[in-house]
């Protein structure tokens, strides 16, 4: 459509970015319009937490629902046993079904953050596709399901396409992701008159199979939005950092790791971030971006501060931005740094400087530790690190000390009784 969308849905996924491609603009508009739409995305089981590369999909949820729709979080039970090869050079690794429970509680937690759940029309839902995919009689779902898909099609999608022109094994159990996915998209229409399917741009291709299959089947018009996979301006994957995934769980990212993530943002994504991942007017995040010198840093702290309350909440945010202030500006220790804490059964007759920076997460292996310590990017409480072999003992840790990795990041390492 040519025109500015009507529905204060679509005006904000367009006007803040997170559109990609939508299936049927003018008609999804229209619906949006005449009344409140299920729209859903879907969350395999693959951890026990989501990672902030998620957080664009649950910030979509949490407009939908602001904007007078209803959300419909999609756990992956049944899907995470076949694993979307979407875009991977390889399987994923097959999880048993205690585990995938376990990755789903953990997952769960991170939503009541974002979206409202509850009985009322614009209110969440949180479902799982195991619920449906699990009960399937292979040989009735193949008759009834798997013949209109053509395989021709399949293999013309770009996400199988790239993985087979590399020459990559694509397993018949990966194959069959894209149809149970369009299955779900299909049932959910039928049981909770679920109109929309919304994900990002890499899964365009199994949305329009649901969308096909809905009405093929039963003969409903459904829609498809997407949004772009983001890049950070240096060419980084969205929610990667140098020490891997950025968790949305507390207990596997810290509230403070996590506002330094944001504080850290790139000068150039500072406006883009603050549309995406805060609920700034589009004019602030603009005046914001737009920023230069010393000052954009003022605007990365108020982006650190709107992202962290948003999932930790308020006193977490202000809690890290203390504790920043402490380490960066005064070159104190700050009560919220994350600690790593030892008993004396722990330390023995000492334990390795190189042992102390990886297991405060400040290096991936010993190898990368030492390679710190060598090119001088290690600190102790402040002074520069030389020595790969200093062993440190309880009596070191008579009081906590703080260690470095460059200038941005930082933990505590003390010890307990």
């Amino acid at each position: 459509m040519t025109t500015q969308p009507k529905s204060d849905f679509l005006r904000v996924m367009i006007e803040r970015g997170f559109m990609a491609d939508c299936t049927d603009l003018a008609a999804l508009d229209a619906a949006l319009i005449k009344g409140v739409v299920p729209a859903y995305i879907g969350f395999d089981a693959t951890a026990k937490s989501l990672h902030v590369g998620s957080l664009i999909q649950i910030m979509m949820l949490r407009w939908l629902q602001k904007t007078g729709h209803k959300p419909i979080t999609l756990m992956g039970g049944g899907t995470t046993k076949v694993g979307d090869p979407s875009f991977r050079a390889d399987e994923r690794p097959l999880l048993d079904d205690a585990a995938i429970q376990a990755n789903i509680d953990g997952i769960q937690k991170v939503f009541a953050a974002y979206v409202n759940y509850g009985d009322r029309a614009t209110d969440a839902v949180m479902l799982n596709n195991d619920e449906w995919l699990s009960g399937l009689k292979y040989i009735e779902f193949l008759r009834d399901i798997g013949r209109h898909f053509s395989v021709n099609r399949m293999l013309a999608f770009e996400s199988v396409k790239s993985r087979l022109d590399r020459e990559q094994s694509l397993s018949f159990l990966e194959f069959n992701y894209m149809i149970l996915q369009a299955y779900d998209f299909m049932e959910l229409n039928r049981r909770y008159g679920c109109l929309l399917q919304m994900g990002g741009s890499d899964q365009w291709g199994n949305i329009v199979n649901g969308i096909d299959l809905t009405r093929r089947v039963l003969d409903h018009e459904v829609y498809g939005l997407t949004s772009p996979l983001l890049e950070t301006a240096d060419g980084r994957k969205m929610g990667k950092s140098q020490d891997g995934a950025v968790w949305l769980n507390a207990d596997m990212c810290a509230p403070y790791t996590f506002w330094q993530f944001w504080r850290n943002t790139m000068d150039a994504d500072v406006g883009r971030f603050l549309k995406l991942y805060t609920e700034l007017p589009v004019d602030e995040c603009d005046r914001l971006g737009a920023l230069a010198g010393s000052e954009i840093n003022a605007a990365k702290i108020i982006l650190a501060n709107k992202v962290t309350t948003l999932l930790h909440g308020a006193d977490a945010a202000q809690a890290a931005e203390t504790t920043a202030r402490e380490v960066f500006e005064k070159g104190g220790v700050g009560d919220d740094l994350p600690t790593l804490e030892l008993s004396a059964s722990d330390i023995g007759d000492g334990v390795s400087i190189v042992q102390l920076i990886v297991k405060c997460g400040l290096a991936k292996s010993g190898k990368d530790a030492k390679r710190l310590i060598a090119e001088n990017g290690a600190k102790l409480d402040d002074a520069p690190l030389t020595d790969a072999g200093l062993m440190i003992d309880a009596n070191a840790l008579s009081s906590p000390i703080k260690l470095s990795a460059g200038k941005k990041r930082h933990a505590l390492v003390k010890l307990v009784d």
